[in-house]
């Protein structure tokens, strides 16, 4: 499984998104940007299983079983980065 965190403009400052949730907001885009490449790289660390919930986009929570073995590839996008180079 692949998952790509994206870090852009959100709320007056900068966050991370993973599919359309974000994280909280940050002041700057550098603090974003660390925060983004620390969570990619936690996905990596083998853990135990767990039952997860998170919200959904449209507020309802799901409930999933994760195996603490099975870990992604990750992979953080700076989307404010290309958008910029795209204007130049």
């Amino acid at each position: 499984m692949q998952i790509t965190y994206h870090v852009g403009e959100h709320d007056g400052g900068y966050a991370y998104r993973l599919r359309d949730v974000w994280s909280e907001t940050f002041p700057d885009h550098d603090s974003a940007l660390r925060a983004a490449r620390s969570a990619a790289e936690r996905q990596h660390l083998e853990g135990q299983d767990a039952e997860i919930s998170y919200q959904l986009a449209d507020g309802r929570w799901q409930t999933e079983h994760a195996d603490g073995g099975d870990r992604p590839e990750t992979e953080v996008v700076d989307d404010v980065a290309e958008a910029a180079q795209k204007q130049v």
